[in-house]
């Protein structure tokens, strides 16, 4: 058996559309997960270099200029994943995440950087970043596993898994950056695994993490060599780790319970389950240890009911699977839990006003046209 150590803000996972906020919403607003914003920032700054129009990006994710320009400012987590999301299709950069991370300034991280980097061991470091990370980012909860290998295995808090991909991979980048500075070592991972699909062949993200990345996966976890929690720290300052620690037990003491809604929570339940015909309310409920009823009157007080709940997921996740041609439309169909294509064509022009194959068309035609508009 392995021993995990746990970071602290792990609860139930939410949702809060970007848009009005309604007067039920004001009560769970203050327990959505936030984040300081530093990666949405510099997502902002390459965008803005690239001469893209921000004011569109910044509304369909809900933020403001004057919130990114504002440093201090802390950022839904969903906000900043809506961000990262709308400003990689605009820059046509399906690495986004991965590319800030390799630019990144790590001391941006503030405490959770020093508190780290003044650690003994790697291990040490590892298990200081799984317990304060949530100072940095409310909606990741870390995991650091000892057994016959190491691990950091990332959850979401509060956020719904199926709408991340740029934040994730930037913060896996970022994480190994991380263990290569601290141990002065270009640490080679056993593996990463990513829950959420490669819309494409990744040479340069596969390359940087070694080889052996998996895509699809059931757990979002980077995996290192059992001898790698041994390696010294080169920065290592037992009595500066010492006064780190408590600022950081200091910070996490102020921080606010991570409750949110329901409705991420049920969301991150089913996505599993959607190819194999089981995302049924029973099944959902009982993986969340509830009962039927209560899981209904649970989705109830926020607004929503479970077949809203799923419609909307899979409206989300087909527009993600279009993207990924080397998808077919019939395996995009059992992916999504329609046993026939006519299903999800009859789902996708409610929800678009168009066929799949037509709007797979329509994305692969809008690139063609930028550079044509270019030139």
């Amino acid at each position: 058996m392995g021993q995990a150590f746990v970071g602290t803000g792990q609860s139930q996972p939410p949702i809060l559309s970007a848009g009005i906020v309604r007067e039920r919403d004001l009560k769970q607003l203050s327990a959505l997960p936030t984040a300081t914003g530093q990666i949405a920032r510099r997502a902002y700054a390459r965008a803005r270099k690239a001469k893209i129009e921000l004011a569109p990006l910044l509304k369909e994710a809900g933020l403001t200029g004057q919130q990114i320009e504002d440093r201090d400012f802390r950022i839904t987590v969903r906000a900043q994943i809506k961000f990262l999301n709308v400003v990689a299709n605009a820059l046509h950069d399906p690495l986004l995440g991965f590319h800030i991370a390799q630019s990144a300034e790590l001391r941006e991280l503030g405490l959770l950087y020093y508190v780290a980097a003044s650690s003994e061991t790697l291990g040490e470091a590892l298990q200081r970043a799984a317990r304060y990370s949530s100072t940095v980012n409310e909606g990741l909860s870390l995991k650091y596993r000892v057994g016959a290998d190491i691990s950091i295995e990332l959850g979401y808090v509060g956020v719904a898994r199926h709408l991340d991909r740029q934040q994730i991979e930037c913060f896996m980048t970022v994480l190994l950056r991380t263990c290569r500075q601290l141990s002065g070592v270009r640490l080679v991972p056993s593996r990463l695994r990513l829950v959420h699909r490669s819309d494409n062949e990744r040479p340069e993200f596969a390359a940087y993490f070694g080889g052996n990345v998996e895509f699809s996966a059931g757990v979002d976890e980077l995996t290192f060599a059992q001898k790698t929690r041994d390696l010294v720290v080169v920065s290592a300052d037992r009595y500066l780790n010492r006064l780190l620690v408590a600022s950081c037990e200091e910070a996490l003491s102020r921080r606010p319970a991570i409750q949110g809604s329901f409705r991420s929570a049920v969301e991150n339940a089913i996505v599993p389950l959607l190819p194999h015909g089981k995302a049924r309310v029973p099944e959902i409920a009982s993986r969340l240890g509830l009962s039927r009823r209560t899981c209904a009157r649970r989705l109830s007080s926020e607004g929503v009911t479970f077949s809203q709940v799923l419609d909307t997921l899979r409206g989300d996740l087909a527009r993600q699977y279009l993207a990924d041609q080397d998808l077919s439309i019939s395996r995009i169909a059992w992916l999504l839990g329609y046993q026939e294509v006519s299903a999800l064509t009859h789902a996708f022009k409610r929800w678009t006003g168009q066929t799949p194959r037509e709007a797979r068309s329509q994305r692969q035609s809008a690139p063609r046209n930028c550079a044509r508009a270019k030139a």
